[in-house]
């Protein structure tokens, strides 16, 4: 009766081609709305029913904000190294190496230049998907790397932030890229060019220790986790039972840590006329 045993052990599907919303399916939202998958692309995977933002990552975000999807990607083959010589349940080297191949990605962040409402921007977006997001030599060698094009060619700069925190393979290494990142955003300032924050669900860490929270503009999606350290463990902490909606966007709005919360739909008109208004220059329609 070997027809009906699985030959192979283990789930074989590729996270790349794993989809929270597959097509021609439905998607339950957290809320229990029901939508169609298909629907909801359209809708910039937002449920139409109750605006919850689903996770997207860098190919969705780079679709939404590049005129016709259209950019250059830069320093795309930077690959993490293992100076540490670091290993928990597998060597750091092979983790890197099956992140790589379950996502198709390098590392947790791309950059690209591109033009959007026709002009040129700069656009890091991270991936969760990788190792949770999370923060190594990669991503702020990129974000640094990003920013030096940015002066050099004086283009604005927009970073998404969705992130666990610093990578714990890379331990102090992964903590310097906070000040190196600060201070190339500190430089685009002197160079006088618009930086745009948007924090999306979650933005934790280091993250938010650093370049996240060093907008001209800080902006964030609705709903969207925001904080250091993660809800549980603050309650833990302190022993204290946490305002409802603690550490959410609209938590952080009220509360004066962010500019504006912006629908996923809204963004690329959003970001533009931030960026317009910071550099005192006609609005774009």
């Amino acid at each position: 009766m070997a027809w009906f045993k699985r030959t192979k052990k283990g789930i074989q599907t590729a996270t790349q081609d794993k989809k929270d919303v597959p097509k021609g399916l439905w998607y339950k939202s957290p809320t229990g709305k029901i939508v169609d998958s298909e629907e909801l692309e359209k809708n910039f995977y937002v449920s139409p029913e109750d605006g919850y933002h689903v996770r997207i990552g860098s190919k969705e975000y780079f679709e939404i904000l590049f005129d016709d999807n259209k950019f250059k990607e830069l320093d795309k083959d930077l690959i993490a190294k293992d100076p540490l010589k670091f290993e928990d349940k597998k060597k750091y080297p092979q983790r890197i190496k099956d992140a790589q191949e379950a996502t198709g990605l390098k590392d947790a962040i791309r950059t690209a230049v591109g033009k959007s409402k026709g002009k040129d921007i700069v656009i890091a977006c991270m991936d969760f998907n990788f190792v949770g997001g999370s923060m190594g030599s990669v991503v702020g060698e990129k974000i640094a790397r990003a920013i030096d094009y940015a002066i050099k060619k004086k283009l604005p700069v927009l970073i998404i932030s969705k992130s666990g925190g610093a990578r714990m393979q890379e331990a102090v290494l992964s903590l310097m890229q906070l000040a190196k990142t600060s201070v190339k955003i500190a430089q685009l300032g002197e160079a006088k060019l618009p930086y745009i924050s948007l924090c999306t669900d979650p933005t934790t860490g280091g993250t938010t220790a650093s370049y996240a929270m060093l907008g001209d503009i800080n902006i964030a999606e609705p709903g969207a986790l925001i904080g250091f350290a993660g809800p549980r463990v603050v309650k833990d902490t302190t022993g204290k039972d946490l305002p409802e909606g603690f550490q959410t966007s609209e938590f952080l709005l009220e509360h004066g840590f962010l500019d504006f919360i912006t629908p996923r739909k809204e963004l690329k008109d959003k970001v533009n006329l931030y960026i317009d208004l910071i550099q005192n220059q006609p609005v774009r329609a």
